[in-house]
This record gives C-alpha cells, structure tokens and sequence, in this order.
C-alpha cells in the first residue's frame, strides 16, 4: 500500500442492514460479514442455491481477465467496486504477471477499508493504493486514482459485479461514460454484470428481497449491458458469459459447468 489519501472511517460500518460487498464475502466463504449479511444471503439461496457457485464464477473471471491485461502489456489497474479482499486480489494477479504494475482499488464500504490495510500489500516494484468511496463519485476517484495512476497513459478500468447495484437513474451508464472519458487511447474497460434473461421469476423474486432490504438492483439484458461498451472495440470473444471469457488462463470452478449462470462479462479497448 502506498498509503495515500484514503478517507473514510471503519467505525462506519453498518451492521443493521445488508450490505452487497460482505453478502459476496460470505458466498464466497469468508468471514469478514455479519449476521445480517448471511440472513439475506440465505434467503437468496432459497431463490437460487447455486449463488456461491456464480459468486466464484464472477471471481474467476475477473482473475482471468485481469492476467489477460497484463499479458497485453497494461500495467496499471483501477477496479471500481473492489468488494472485500479475496485472495488472489487483482494486484496479485497482475504483479504475478508483471511486478511493476499498479493498482488503485476502490470501494464505499467501511468494512473493506479497515482490511484493505493489513491484505492489499503488493511486490516492491510496483504500487497499490485504495480509494474510498462511492462508485459514482467519479472526479472524486479519478483524482485520487491519478496520484498512483499515469492517466495519461493506458489503464484497466474494472467494474466487477458493480453495475448491478446502480440503476439507470442513479446515473449507471454516466458513471461508465466519464470514467471511459478520463482514459488514454489503449485504455480497456472490463464488466461483469447480473442479468435477468437466464430466469426472469428468480430474477423478480430475488429483486423483491433486495428492495424489501432497501437495496437496489438493476438486472440488465444483454442489450443493455452491451450499452456500456458503446464507442469501444469489443475483445474477442465479446459479451458472454463470465465462464466462457477465455477460459484457458484459469482453472475452472468447481460445478460451473452445472448451471447456467444468470450474467455478462466483457473487456473492451478504448481506440
């Protein structure tokens, strides 16, 4: 960590209500969640049991992805939306890669910034930092991003599993827009993204529960996703789902060749 300007305060964290970054935490198995947490994620497994399995599937692609970047020479990384650290975190992956990297990661939960600290420690060569803050706080986190990050030269700008939590007038596709806006020629976005088209009445169902929490939830179609990347060239193989996104620079998950998994992923290249 380099330690620059984080902000926020750890004693912030609300233990009251769900909250998206710690109910992906406990799917993945860790233990930085609460009560609260494991209660709403429990009653999505009843919707859908197979949540873990996606969970671990989204994980998969942003490694793979992430290694794919820095195999075509992008060293620097700014993940909006970084969730709480999973090992291997993208700086992991990127550094194993190329030891210089550098990665500026972000997030607006209190629960992320008091860990961010102790696991998000990377090679000597290269350098991390972690933005706290609200994903559509964009001049906010390209300011403090540019303290790390060269913006003048090509970035990896990652929205895992984000986008979802951010309906269209909260200013989805504007938060996209200006932060596409800011990247130099070379540039790549990388999304992943749930959706409703693999099962519209689980889809519904687990909407209901989320807004019963006062949660927000935007499942988009695959057109819809797909609006995110206007005006850039899509990397081969396009918009599918997160599994099949080149699948020989991972190990598969564990039964994800079982389900279907109700989601998006692209990487995009800024001309």
């Amino acid at each position: 960590m380099s330690g620059q300007g984080t902000g926020g305060d750890a004693a912030g964290i609300d233990t009251t209500r769900p909250h998206p970054a710690r109910m992906y935490d406990w799917f993945l198995g860790g233990k930085d969640n609460y009560p609260v947490d494991e209660a709403m994620g429990r009653r999505l497994l009843a919707v859908e049991p197979n949540v873990p399995v996606m969970a671990k599937v989204n994980r998969a692609f942003m490694q793979r992805s992430a290694r794919w970047l820095a195999q075509q020479g992008v060293r620097q990384f700014l993940d909006v939306g970084t969730g709480i650290p999973t090992e291997p975190n993208l700086h992991q992956i990127v550094q194993g890669v190329a030891p210089e990297c550098r990665v500026v990661y972000c997030d607006n939960d209190p629960i992320v910034l008091a860990h961010a600290e102790a696991l998000l420690r990377g090679t000597p060569e290269g350098a991390i930092d972690y933005v706290q803050a609200d994903a559509l706080r964009t001049d906010l986190i390209l300011e403090r991003a540019g303290k790390v990050l060269d913006l003048g030269r090509p970035v990896a700008v990652s929205l895992i599993a984000l986008l979802h939590f951010v309906k269209d007038e909260d200013g989805a596709y504007e938060l996209v827009e200006r932060l596409v806006a800011a990247l130099a020629p070379g540039s790549y976005l990388v999304i992943s993204h749930a959706t409703a088209d693999a099962d519209p009445e689980a889809a519904a169902q687990a909407d209901e529960m989320y807004r019963s929490s006062a949660m927000k939830l935007a499942l988009r179609s695959r057109e819809e996703f797909t609006r995110f990347f206007d005006g850039l060239e899509l990397v081969e193989p396009g918009v599918v789902t997160p599994e099949v996104w080149h699948p020989e620079l991972g190990e598969p998950v564990p039964g994800q060749e079982d389900i279907v998994v109700p989601g998006y992923a692209a990487v995009a290249r800024v001309a």
